[in-house]
């Protein structure tokens, strides 16, 4: 008896160990599917557009026929293409189906993010390690360079200036005109239209019409028409070079981007606010609450999310800003930032090491900013 249940148990651990083993393989094998189903879509795209499009460059056909030729491999194609994955996983066994099937919508992505986002960022960060040319590694010169540099600390400077000021009036600014618009009994939609205006004009644009609003012109060389050089002689003041008079140049370029980012901070908190229970406000009035009151006790802590949200989209908007201080200014009289220093020296200066140095600067400043977003956003969806 004690023989046959040693040979149990021997039986048991071999079943065991047989489907550990087994397990191991299979989980080998759904990972190999994985890739395989993730790299095949963009493989094949690539391949049949890359064919597609060469032999419409070099062939004598008809322009109407190159576009019908296009829109079908280019749509047709690829519905085609994932149509044919699915039904590929389909002939699976079924216990590695539904292992597989969501790498087939899924992966392609990821590996199109990897290919023109993951690589990218490893690529500049090696870059910033090397010289001029990309020939020699130079070690932490370049980020020696970003921390000494005048013009670099400046631009470290105006920015930190940027990220407090533009979030701060921009959303303050939208939140007043949000909570007036939603007292508006008629025209809210009309007047929330013209202060969202601005945000259909591109940075480059707004640059262009804030310049005939600050443009100065020495004596001799023409009338004035700047439109604030115009109210100033007007009131018997001497036109002055705006985006000349540092520091306040700076304060100048904000006011743009102030002008532009308002409506959309507007748009969010109004839409915020008006998800505010009615029924909460009116208990807090019934209970003798003043409208200020109601506003800062309930309005603001109630909509506070909001307000996080839309004020780190605007910091990462801010640490981006290049437009507006190119056209501007070109960076030059104080006005630099973080952003225009790294197009500058890739650029103009082609100094890749210490463009992708700047770059990598400008990167590890985003992170905790989008750290602080995404961990707000997990616990409102826990809290859901």
């Amino acid at each position: 008896m004690e023989d046959q249940g040693g040979d149990l148990d021997l039986m048991t651990r071999e079943q065991e160990a047989d489907k550990e083993r087994l397990g191991r393989s299979s989980g080998i094998l759904i990972i190999l599917y994985r890739i395989v189903a993730s790299l095949a879509v963009p493989v094949i795209a690539f391949t049949i557009m890359w064919v597609t499009f060469t032999w419409l460059r070099d062939s004598d056909a008809s322009r109407a026929l190159q576009v019908l030729v296009a829109i079908f491999v280019g749509v047709g194609g690829v519905f085609a293409l994932f149509w044919g994955m699915d039904f590929a996983v389909n002939q699976l066994p079924a216990s590695l189906r539904e292992h597989v099937r969501p790498f087939v919508f899924v992966g392609p992505a990821l590996v199109i993010l990897s290919v023109f986002l993951v690589y990218p960022l490893i690529n500049t960060f090696i870059i910033s390690f090397k010289d001029k040319a990309q020939e020699a590694w130079v070690g932490l010169e370049n980020y020696g360079f970003v921390f000494t540099d005048e013009a670099m600390l400046r631009s470290i400077r105006n920015t930190v200036l940027w990220i407090v000021i533009v979030p701060l009036f921009s959303v303050g600014i939208g939140l007043a005109f949000a909570t007036l618009a939603d007292r508006l009994r008629r025209g809210e939609a009309f007047a929330k239209s013209l202060i969202f205006l601005p945000m259909a004009i591109s940075f480059v644009g707004a640059s262009i019409v804030w310049r005939f609003i600050y443009s100065f012109r020495p004596e001799g060389f023409g009338e004035q028409i700047g439109l604030l050089n115009g109210i100033l002689i007007q009131l018997g003041g001497d036109p002055r070079a705006w985006l000349s008079w540092e520091p306040w140049n700076n304060l100048f370029l904000m006011v743009i981007m102030i002008w532009l980012q308002t409506g959309f901070a507007m748009v969010i908190l109004s839409a915020a606010i008006k998800a505010v229970p009615d029924d909460l406000l009116e208990a807090a009035r019934i209970d003798g609450a003043t409208e200020l009151q109601i506003f800062w006790k309930i309005i603001i802590p109630s909509i506070m999310s909001s307000v996080v949200v839309v004020s780190t989209t605007m910091v990462i908007s801010v640490l981006k800003i290049f437009d507006i201080v190119w056209v501007m200014t070109g960076g030059e009289t104080g006005t630099e930032v973080i952003a225009e220093r790294m197009v500058r020296w890739f650029f103009r200066n082609d100094h890749d090491g210490r463009g992708a140095a700047i770059a990598v600067v400008l990167f590890i400043a985003i992170i905790p900013i989008m750290y602080l977003n995404v961990r707000r956003f997990r616990a409102e969806e826990a809290i859901r």
